[in-house]
């Protein structure tokens, strides 16, 4: 579940339309705005990257990626020590020596 948004997409996409159209510096389009201006400042230079402007910053894709795969790399690890363990368990029940029942 994504986390809430404390902004509507509808101002950041506003905020940031304004910044690059208008040529005001951020801090007065986020003063006008009610938005702090390292959030806007945030949202342009991301906003830059997704269009291709930056290439020092991930693309929002990118970032999706980079984090579904991270989580995915998390499970397998997971999974992978389970996996160990259970070969450890194994090896060692083969391992004993069996003993012989006599009547």
């Amino acid at each position: 579940m994504p986390a809430l948004r404390k902004y509507p997409d509808e101002l950041r996409e506003r905020a940031v339309r304004e910044v690059q159209t208008s040529g005001r510096p951020v801090a007065h389009v986020a003063k006008d705005l009610g938005i702090h201006r390292e959030v806007l400042r945030g949202w342009v230079r991301q906003a830059e990257a997704d269009n291709g402007d930056r290439s020092d910053l991930l693309t929002t894709a990118e970032r999706a990626e980079l984090s579904r795969l991270r989580k995915e790399i998390a499970e397998l690890r997971r999974a992978n020590e389970i996996l160990n363990a259970a070969s450890v368990f194994f090896a060692k029940e083969f391992d004993q020596p069996r003993t012989r029942l006599t009547r």
